[in-house]
């Protein structure tokens, strides 16, 4: 990970700007592009973290189990929730890494002139 740690009040500062509509397009076309490496990164990294075993199985049957529609509809988004966030945090914690490889590698570019 990192060697440099950011402040809070770095990060807030750097989710504002990303916040402007330009900044986030020109993210998300880099995002697209790198989509499948990204996509294999992020399964392999919640098999490896056991978020997709017997457990999660597990819940799936429970939700699919339940009688009642309403209550099954309620389960089904709460499992779909969680999920969400965690694929949203494994995906921040690879967004970390890229920028530190992306930076490590803009690093060694510049040496070498």
């Amino acid at each position: 990970m990192a060697e440099h740690r950011y402040s809070a009040e770095q990060v807030d500062a750097a989710v504002a700007a990303i916040a402007d509509g330009e900044r986030f397009a020109d993210a998300q076309e880099l995002v697209t592009h790198a989509a499948p490496g990204l996509q294999q990164i992020l399964g392999a990294a919640l098999d490896a973290g056991g978020f997709f075993d017997s457990a999660h199985q597990g819940e799936i049957s429970r939700v699919s189990g339940v009688d009642d529609g309403e209550q099954r509809r309620i389960a089904l988004a709460e499992l779909v929730a969680e999920e969400s966030r965690l694929a949203m945090l494994v995906g921040v914690a690879v967004g970390l890494a890229l920028a530190d490889e992306l930076a490590a590698a803009d690093d060694q570019q510049r040496s070498e002139r």
